[in-house]
Formats: structure tokens, sequence, C-alpha cells
């Protein structure tokens, strides 16, 4: 057998269960936080507050229970309160994007 890779199984073993442990203490969720915010605000420009206020409001206290968590260091939580928070911000632009968006009237028809 090649002494050599008895040398880089155990430390490869050694790296993957490493990043195995670092993956699953993962910091503080900066992409999840960011795009909840960023769909907040685009359900806002939408015109959510108006046609969409309850899931909008469920958006945002979403996000700050989601910051409130990463600040105790729940970052576990904070990343599924953002996730969560993402997901009804986008639900509320579609409802009212779907709202403000002209009726379709049916073409007429060609046969009498």
């Amino acid at each position: 057998m090649n002494p050599r890779r008895l040398i880089n199984l155990p430390t490869l073993a050694i790296a993957l269960l490493g990043a195995a442990a670092v993956y699953g203490c993962a910091g503080w969720p900066v992409q999840e936080m960011s795009d909840a915010r960023q769909a907040v605000v685009a359900a806002q420009k939408a015109g959510a507050e108006q046609y969409a206020p309850g899931i909008l409001a469920e958006a945002q206290r979403l996000l700050a229970s989601a910051k409130a968590s990463s600040n105790k260091g729940d970052y576990r939580s904070a990343r599924d309160e953002a996730d969560q928070a993402r997901e009804k911000a986008i639900e509320a632009r579609q409802i009212a994007e779907q709202a403000k968006a002209p009726a379709k009237t049916p073409e007429p028809s060609s046969n009498p």
C-alpha cells in the first residue's frame, strides 16, 4: 500500500469533519437577511401596503424576529425566519401586482 495515501486519507477525513462542523455552526445569516429586506422593499414598492397589508405585516414581523434571533446568536432561527419573511414578502408583492394589473377582457368571438 502507498504510505502517502495512508497519510492523506486521515487528513482528508479530519478536513471533511471540520468542514461539516463549521457548516453546522454557520454564522450570522447575512444573505438570508439581505434577501428578506430586499423582498419587503419590493413588496412595499409594488403597493402591498394597500393590496396585501396583512401578509406584508407578517413579512415585516418575521424579519424583525429574524434580526432579534441573530442578535441573540440563534442563527438557525434567524435564517429560518428570514427565509419565511422573504416568502411572505414575495407573496404580498405578487398579490399587489395582480391587483394593479389591468383586467384582461375576453376577445370577441368570430363565431355568431
